[in-house]
C-alpha cells in the first residue's frame, strides 16, 4: 500500500509549507463570509485523494478527533508523504489544507512550520471546540510521524 505521486502531486502545488501558507489565506480571502468558507472547505474535502479500505485500521485511527480520521503516512526523512481522510466533510475540507501544507515536504520541513494560516484565515475563530481539537490533532500526528524520521 503506497502514496502514489500521483496522488500527493495534487497537494503538492506550491514550493515549500510557507507557500502553501500564503496561497490558503490569499484564497481564503476572496470569500465574503463564513458560509462561503465552510462550503469552500466541504469542496476541497471533495477532492481529497480515494483512501484505501484496508488502511482504515485502528493503527492509522487519528485519536483525539471527535469525527472518524485515518492518516497515512509515507516517505522518509527527505520526503513524507500524507494520504487522510474523514467521515466529516469539514473534517475533511481541514485534512485538504493540512495536506497542502505538510505532505510531500522533508520531515524538518514539517517540523519546523508553524500553521499559520489557521489564525490567517480566522480559522481558529470559527470553528467548534471540538474541531479545533480534532484539527490540533491531525496536526500533532504529523508532526509526530515527521519527529519519528528525525530521530
Amino acid at each position: 500500500m503506497n502514496v502514489s505521486t500521483e496522488q500527493t502531486r495534487e497537494t503538492l502545488a506550491e514550493p515549500s509549507a510557507e507557500a502553501a501558507q500564503a496561497a490558503i489565506a490569499e484564497e481564503f480571502g476572496f470569500f465574503g463570509d463564513w458560509t462561503e468558507r465552510y462550503q469552500y472547505l466541504i469542496d476541497l474535502g471533495r477532492k481529497l485523494p480515494a483512501f484505501p479500505e484496508e488502511a482504515r485500521i485502528e493503527a492509522n485511527k487519528v485519536t483525539g478527533c471527535q469525527s472518524q480520521v485515518w492518516l497515512l503516512a509515507r516517505g522518509d526523512a527527505d520526503r513524507l508523504d500524507f494520504l487522510a481522510i474523514s467521515d466529516s466533510s469539514i473534517v475533511s475540507g481541514l485534512i485538504a489544507l493540512l495536506l497542502r501544507v505538510y505532505s510531500g515536504r522533508s520531515a524538518r520541513e514539517i517540523l519546523d512550520t508553524e500553521p499559520r494560516f489557521i489564525e490567517a484565515i480566522g480559522l481558529s475563530r470559527h470553528l467548534s471546540p471540538t474541531r479545533s481539537n480534532g484539527l490540533a490533532a491531525m496536526l500533532a500526528t504529523i508532526k509526530h510521524r515527521a519527529a519519528d524520521l528525525t530521530g
